[in-house]
């Protein structure tokens, strides 16, 4: 996603001293032993994203003086390395460590192309409990978290002074501005990604997790509590506190329009949006989600950038000790200040940098209440189906229950012919 927030105040050649912790492959050199032991490559390869590889860098040279192991970094965009390792990986050009979106896993793992990590459960140690979540698949482990994103309640302070605690207040505030042509709250509810807040909040879920592992044949997008979310949802269409423009291919750039022209409070949306709200001239504030009429909060999807350990790499323990190294709370923090790309390791969360920053702080603690995205290849058989189950209730054609069961039956159908 996009960057947000600038500011960088940890100087990058101050990393060579937070190597502290330890954690790969053109197979020119670094299957190759080294003279200072013949358990020691020459070299491991990390793939890292594009202009997103200077502090990595740093901690790759500190890293080799302190191990005697070279670390080549090399910048490959995130969205085209699963492609590449494809190709690359089984003729032995192909990185020792690669960088994906943890929802692909499932999908590289059925293909052969990320290792189960040797450390196990014992590497995640350090992250919050939904990151460590992301990054299983079928009960194991298969990288390290790098980022996480969710969306969050961005507001207007020049129109709410705080964030509100509760939608039941949203609602009211939603109620109260309506007869000026305003808005307290805008959110693309008719679109998956962001529906599944209100929908999990109210007890749906995509895939039952069953200890780790996803249950594809177990789906509870039909449930009581999630016809209650479509209800929910519904009802702010049905009332018109959501513009008819919302909905729809259009619907983020109505939403973004009408909160820069200061006619929407607050919003839900993403990190990446914050840079562009800020040029608009808004008094930005962020926050975590209000919680649902229920009392539960809005259980967002989270994603989690992650690096995991190329099936191909022979250097597999050296290239896990130098992701422990790049992903701990020093480098992590440093990366954050640099890229403004949030960690999520337990030990910043009261760190001033992430504590002091609005919008960082509010995606912390907007992600330990989300649910990871599925993480295994039949999520890809759910988006539309649900998409078009939301857009029959956000324009009233249909109620909550007859939308989720379609949906369901399709995803179903869908599902099994795909595994066929």
């Amino acid at each position: 996603m996009k960057k947000f927030v600038a500011g960088l105040s940890v100087s990058v050649m101050a990393i060579g001293a937070l190597a502290a912790c330890g954690g790969g492959t053109d197979s020119d050199s670094s299957s190759k032993t080294s003279e200072k032991g013949s358990d020691k490559p020459e070299k491991i390869v990390i793939w890292e994203d594009t202009e997103k590889a200077e502090t990595t860098k740093a901690v790759a040279k500190a890293f080799e003086e302190k191990e005697g192991v070279k670390v080549e970094v090399k910048e490959v965009k995130m969205t085209d390395q699963q492609k590449k390792v494809a190709l690359d990986g089984p003729a032995g050009k192909g990185p020792d460590i690669m960088l994906l979106p943890h929802d692909q896993i499932g999908t590289v793992v059925d293909q052969g192309l990320i290792a189960e990590l040797k450390e196990g459960e014992k590497a995640l140690e350090p992250f919050i409990d939904t990151a460590k979540s992301a990054v299983t698949f079928d009960g194991k482990v298969y990288g390290y978290p790098k980022a996480v994103e969710t969306p969050v309640l961005l507001f207007n302070k020049d129109m709410l002074k705080e964030a509100p605690a509760s939608m039941d207040d949203l609602y009211k505030l939603s109620t109260d501005l309506k007869k000026d042509s305003k808005y307290g709250f805008l959110a693309l509810w008719d679109n998956f990604y962001f529906a599944h807040g209100p929908i999990a909040g109210y007890g749906g879920y995509v895939f039952k997790d069953n200890g780790g592992k996803l249950d594809p044949s177990d789906i509870g997008l039909n449930n009581e509590g999630a016809v209650e979310g479509f209800d929910y949802i519904g009802k702010w269409y049905k009332e018109g506190l959501f513009p008819k423009g919302l909905i729809g291919g259009g619907g983020g750039q109505a939403m973004d329009q009408l909160f820069g022209e200061k006619k929407a409070a607050s919003v839900m949306n993403g990190p990446w949006a914050v840079a562009g709200y800020k040029e608009k001239g808004i008094n930005l504030g962020a926050a975590a989600l209000p919680t649902l009429p229920n009392g539960e909060p809005i259980k967002t999807f989270v994603g989690v950038k992650t690096y995991a350990v190329s099936a191909f790499s022979e250097n597999q323990e050296w290239a896990e000790k130098f992701l422990a190294t790049l992903t701990n709370a020093e480098n992590a923090q440093a990366m954050f200040e640099k890229y403004n790309e949030i960690p999520p390791v337990t030990a910043l969360q009261e760190e001033a940098a992430i504590k002091d920053n609005e919008v960082a702080a509010a995606v912390f603690a907007q992600a330990k209440n989300g649910v990871p995205m599925p993480n295994i290849a039949e999520m890809g058989q759910v988006w539309e189906p649900m998409a078009a189950a939301l857009q029959l209730v956000a324009t009233g054609k249909q109620d909550g229950q007859k939308s989720a069961d379609d949906a369901v039956k399709q995803i179903k159908q869908q599902i099994e012919a795909n595994n066929q």
